[in-house]
């Protein structure tokens, strides 16, 4: 409790437009779980689309994501944040209008392409505004309390979504009241953009977009940290689709349980191991992330049990809470003030990762079937294990950059001592 009132009270002298983005981010991510973690089982018991055909339309929305993620956060650099976060939220909320409205397979993989390239577009553009209007020491604070908010989202979402009917019903509610929401969102930042037009910078330096690409694909720290968070990404997605296959096809109420667990356990380890992890490097916090997601996985696989299922969720959660908290606060790190932008919507190609787990889960689950869980998630473990050793060779050039850079800092103070 002592450690909350303490970060509440730092959390009061954020901007303004900070804010914004973390009251923002609860309201859309509210209505973004209240459809999207049921729309697997939406498909498969409502609209009868097979495992393997749903892994795919859930895997649509990654890949679109990830071709277009760099392209939406190199557009906020150029024409400005709040054009591209307005005009992307509004048309996400149409996307989720269409779903309602979708009868044929071709028109589910329209929607979910759709929703894969709005939320690319506006996510890295929302993380970076956050870190335009906030300073370097408060910018982890800023990031955990955006996370707060994400899964005080997930929490109620769900629940929302449960009570409304989604997955279990032919409802279109859940899609009506999120649409809404996301469509508040968008009037929310077009106050903000008129309130703080002035104090906030609309744009950064002009950079080519060739330039771009060069100088964020040959950065090869964040190169490891991107490839790495592929396997990690992956690892995610199948919170929303194997999973969700795997035991919301018989056990609906327990899945919605699982989202509701996973939330407290944000609340609970979040602050507690952000804590633990600031004697440690950033890319330590994601190895460890790594091994935490891969077990929490293979705990989802072996057991049938509900506690076991929890547990097995707590230590998924932490592994989620190491892994994308601090691989925000990396990118910071990492990135130019005025190529932010793009360095976050470059991030977004670890989207493949959850495209290509998505599609992969499905077709474990439609070949080696719903009996064999111990066996589908010990390899979806094995996979999330590939990203250990990608970020431990970033450490080692991040080290070495550091080591260069506080090298030629003591030289540059010598230099003045002697003059």
């Amino acid at each position: 409790m002592n450690v909350l009132l303490q970060k509440l009270r730092t959390w009061a002298h954020f901007h303004p437009v900070a804010w914004g983005v973390i009251i923002g981010t609860f309201l859309s991510r509210t209505g973004f779980f209240m459809v999207i973690p049921f729309l697997g089982i939406y498909l498969g018991k409502v609209k009868g689309v097979d495992p393997a055909t749903v892994g795919a339309i859930l895997a649509a929305s990654f890949l679109v994501g990830t071709l277009c993620s760099f392209l939406g956060g190199a557009l906020s650099d150029r024409l400005g944040r709040y054009p591209v976060m307005i005009t992307a939220m509004a048309a996400w909320s149409l996307t989720l209008l269409g779903f309602a409205f979708a009868e044929e397979v071709w028109q589910f993989f329209l929607m979910s392409s759709l929703n894969g390239l709005f939320r690319s577009i506006f996510e890295p553009t929302a993380r970076a505004l956050l870190a335009d209007v906030t300073p370097p020491e408060r910018r982890s604070d800023a990031f955990h309390a955006r996370y707060f908010a994400i899964n005080i989202g997930g929490a109620i979402g769900p629940l929302m979504g449960l009570k409304l009917g989604a997955g279990s019903t032919a409802s279109l509610l859940p899609f009506f009241v999120s649409a809404a929401i996301f469509a508040a969102y968008a009037a929310v930042l077009v106050i903000l953009m008129l309130a703080f037009k002035h104090t906030v910078p609309e744009k950064s330096e002009i950079t080519p977009m060739g330039q771009m690409v060069r100088i964020v694909f040959t950065d090869k720290v964040f190169l490891y940290f991107l490839v790495g968070n592929v396997f990690l990404a992956g690892a995610y997605s199948h919170l929303d689709t194997t999973l969700s296959q795997y035991i919301g096809h018989d056990r609906i109420e327990a899945y919605s349980l699982l989202f509701i667990v996973n939330t407290l356990s944000v609340v609970v380890l979040q602050y507690p191991l952000a804590k633990l992890m600031k004697r440690f490097s950033s890319l330590t916090a994601l190895k460890a992330g790594c091994l935490l997601f891969g077990l929490g996985l293979f705990g989802f696989g072996l057991f049938d049990n509900l506690a076991l299922l929890a547990l097995s969720m707590v230590v998924f959660t932490a592994g989620e809470v190491l892994s994308f908290v601090i691989g925000d606060v990396l990118i910071g790190e990492i990135a130019p003030s005025h190529l932010r932008g793009a360095y976050y919507g470059a991030s977004g190609f670890a989207f493949i990762g959850q495209s290509v787990c998505a599609w992969f889960g499905g077709i474990l689950l439609n070949t080696l079937g719903f009996s064999q869980g111990p066996t589908i998630f010990a390899i979806l473990m094995l996979l999330t294990f590939l990203a250990y050793p990608f970020f431990h060779r970033g450490q080692l050039l991040w080290e070495r950059r550091l080591g260069r850079s506080d090298a030629g800092q003591i030289c540059q103070g010598m230099e003045l001592t002697k003059s």
